[in-house]
């Protein structure tokens, strides 16, 4: 199954098989009743999401979430059993091979239950409200997930990835659902009783009561606590499965660029490198896979989704920055080849993820056999090859659901280039032509593969997430190439995906947008457009993030207890409105909206905004003051909160080489606490002074480009001087 990263829970797992919670966000049906089921599919054929839709020739009996599965439930007095995941989960897939597609299981499915299929990406909020069910009740969850409830929409029972027959403990379907029958038939009031005791731990897990401001004393403590994880001679914290989690090293490197610990920059680089040299890395085609199932980066999951190329692109070049090693460069800029070769839609947007799978296997379009490479590579370039990429004529990838050797090979390097230059008596310069042209002759033989399935959907939060890291490595590399992708994706979901009423929506396919968004969509996507603003100095990107930001407190913010609910105030059938702040995979919304806060007040000189942040921190201070190294990200807006943090103004003509120069030796410094704002002398300058009003005295010196320099809430005097600026910065002594 697809793990999740570790979490602490705060309610005991309970040691029965019932869990409670009323979920909601039903699915708009009036689309659908109008239109047919295709001969031979099942309802889900009338979706949009691609991982319905590969679910939609089952023999089971599948409804989308709806009024229409859980009418018919109550109806025929039958227990829901629902089955959320996604598109390129390779359990996933495992579980509709083995069972979904088969005729038998999917018999007794139909005739025990009510079936819905719910695509966790495109319902965050059903699957996180179930998932904390799952965690609650089994102290660990994942994809697939399953429950069992009530056509009320009470879970009485949970369980991830369930094979086909019994096996290794886990308990089958064959043998499991004719169980769960008898025990609805026959047991029903125990169920009853035993759902309230669970909706009560339900919401005690939903309640956060607000406790003191975070102590920048976390800082330290977060560090130490990843230090004490640290594996020194693999990289990365802990064992297997390792996940890259980048706010984890983009915490770190922002605590060395307080700290001046080197140690910590060590941890990070050692990190960086073993990650992007090891297999969770693909060579060939560029991009990173999911997670590393082994301690050594070496065999991944080897889907490739989206946010995790965006996370990591910032994190390759916040590392570049902070200590100028070119290699880390040279891997965000691959990783942004990949996604601008394979995950950009036609309108602009980025679609999804890339499956695992294809023709039936694991990581079979990325693995390649010796004698495939004999084959491809003439006769000069297969040693090199096997030397460069550590290719077995025997293979070193083993099946992980079987446990065989299959003959094929992870390709990984051992050394950096200028290591292997060295062991080859090579110029690294030679050794990185040959490494290109291996390399492109294997990427041309792979495009003639069968390829995974890419999920084509469009995500607000995801694209925030990728217009964030493109604005950012554009700014650092000087590279418009990314600044105009950033731009156009900005203005792909900011035309296409808000309502009416300004407001985000969530998912786009198929000339599709729908599906109201969530607290991701506006945190993040709000972050693409701060980077996006300090990138081009675009005035409209700070304003759209103003206009949405007053929508996001609109909507989401508890007034009663402060932070920000995951689901809209309007969504009006939900028993229970989370609140989350753990930064797992991606970061937490509400960690993201505290740092853009405290951004937005620092840029605009409005303090609520910052009162605001301060109070997320309070919400969640008890959760938070037991494992800071669990929110890493909410680390990176606390260590902003603390300081030393800058304000910038810069004012000038806008392409006057003295004001060029001067925003240049601002960004390719790694100063992770600043923000900078532009103030035109030649243009109109009156949308900066309405958004920002203390600009508005702020003017060029003698016809220069002046910088205005605050250092933690005290104003220096403006100076014309880029070396100045850079003490006043501490950045030059």
């Amino acid at each position: 199954m697809q793990l999740l990263p570790n979490r602490q829970s705060t309610v005991t797992a309970l040691c029965i098989v019932c869990i409670l919670c009323t979920v909601f966000l039903t699915t708009p049906e009036a689309r659908t009743m109008t239109k047919k089921i295709p001969p031979g599919k099942n309802r889900l054929a009338l979706e949009k999401s691609p991982y319905l839709l590969q679910h939609a020739d089952n023999p089971v009996d599948w409804y989308p979430w709806g009024d229409a599965a859980f009418t018919r439930a109550a109806k025929e007095d039958k227990p829901i059993f629902l089955s959320i995941g996604y598109s390129t989960c390779h359990w996933c897939h495992v579980m509709e091979h083995e069972s979904f597609e088969d005729p038998e299981v999917a018999a007794l499915l139909n005739s025990t239950f009510v079936c819905i299929k719910v695509d966790r990406e495109e319902r965050p909020d059903i699957d996180g409200l179930y998932m904390t069910v799952c965690q609650l009740m089994t102290g660990s969850g994942g994809w697939p997930l399953t429950i069992i409830m009530t056509p009320d929409k009470k879970p009485f029972y949970a369980a991830t990835y369930i094979p086909r027959e019994s096996r290794f403990g886990r308990p089958g379907m064959v043998e499991l659902m004719p169980r769960i029958d008898r025990i609805w038939k026959t047991n029903r009031s125990q169920i009853e009783q035993s759902t309230e005791s669970v909706l009560n731990a339900l919401k005690q897990t939903a309640a956060h009561t607000a406790g003191d401001s975070l102590s920048p004393d976390l800082l330290n403590t977060a560090y130490e606590n990843l230090a004490g994880a640290y594996d020194s001679e693999n990289g990365g914290f802990g064992g297997a499965p390792k996940f890259p989690t980048p706010h984890n090293l983009r915490f770190l490197l922002q605590h060395w660029k307080r700290t001046g610990n080197k140690e910590i920059l060590s941890m990070v680089s050692k990190t960086l490198y073993s990650m992007r040299l090891g297999g969770i890395y693909d060579h060939i085609g560029y991009g990173f896979h999911r997670y590393s199932t082994d301690p050594f980066w070496l065999v991944p999951h080897f889907e490739k989704m989206l946010y995790d190329q965006a996370l990591l692109a910032i994190t390759y070049t916040e590392a570049y920055l902070a200590g100028g090693d070119r290699f880390f460069r040279t891997t965000a800029e691959e990783i942004f080849t990949y996604v601008l070769r394979d995950m950009l839609s036609p309108e602009g947007g980025f679609y999804s993820a890339e499956d695992a799978d294809s023709e039936g296997e694991e990581g079979k379009f990325y693995v390649w056999a010796d004698t495939e490479i004999q084959k491809i590579l003439s006769k000069d370039d297969v040693d090199p090859a096997r030397r460069i990429f550590n290719i077995r004529k025997g293979g070193n990838f083993a099946d992980e659901a079987t446990g065989r050797d299959t003959g094929t090979n992870i390709l990984h390097m051992s050394h950096s280039l200028d290591q292997l230059a060295a062991e080859l008596k090579m110029p690294p310069e030679d050794l990185e032509s040959s490494i290109n042209t291996i390399r492109k002759k294997l990427y041309d033989a792979r495009k003639r593969r069968i390829h995974p399935h890419k999920d084509d959907k469009i995500l607000t939060d995801w694209n925030g997430l990728m217009i964030a890291a493109l604005a950012v490595a554009g700014r650092a590399f000087e590279d418009d190439r990314f600044v105009t992708a950033a731009e156009k994706a900005a203005a792909f979901i900011t035309k296409t995906l808000r309502d009416r009423d300004g407001r985000l929506l969530h998912r786009y396919r198929d000339e599709e947008a729908a599906i109201r968004a969530h607290v991701d969509d506006y945190a993040f996507f709000m972050w693409g457009l701060l980077e996006l603003y300090e990138t081009t100095f675009d005035i409209t990107h700070l304003k759209t993030a103003l206009e949405l930001n007053t929508i996001f407190i609109d909507h989401f913010w508890d007034d009663a207890a402060g932070a920000f609910f995951t689901a809209a105030d309007d969504t009006d059938d939900v028993i229970v409105r989370q609140k989350e702040i753990y930064d797992g995979a991606v970061p937490s919304g509400n960690s993201v909206a505290m740092h853009n806060l405290l951004r937005l007040a620092r840029m605009t000189g409005n303090e609520e905004h910052a009162a605001k942040a301060q109070t997320i921190g309070k919400v969640f201070s008890k959760a938070v003051g037991q494992a800071p190294h669990a929110y890493t990200h909410l680390m990176l807006a606390l260590g902003f909160s603390a300081g030393p943090s800058y304000e910038i103004v810069i004012t000038g003509v806008q392409d006057a080489p003295d004001t060029k120069k001067m925003v240049a030796e601002l960004n390719k410094r790694f100063m992770p606490d600043k923000v900078v704002l532009f103030r035109p002398a030649d243009g109109d300058s009156a949308p900066l002074d309405a958004v920002a009003p203390f600009t508005a005295f702020q003017k060029p010196v003698d016809g220069k480009a002046t910088a205005y320099v605050c250092r933690n809430f005290s104003c220096q005097k403006p100076t014309t001087d880029i070396k100045e600026m850079l003490k006043l910065l501490k950045e030059e002594k």
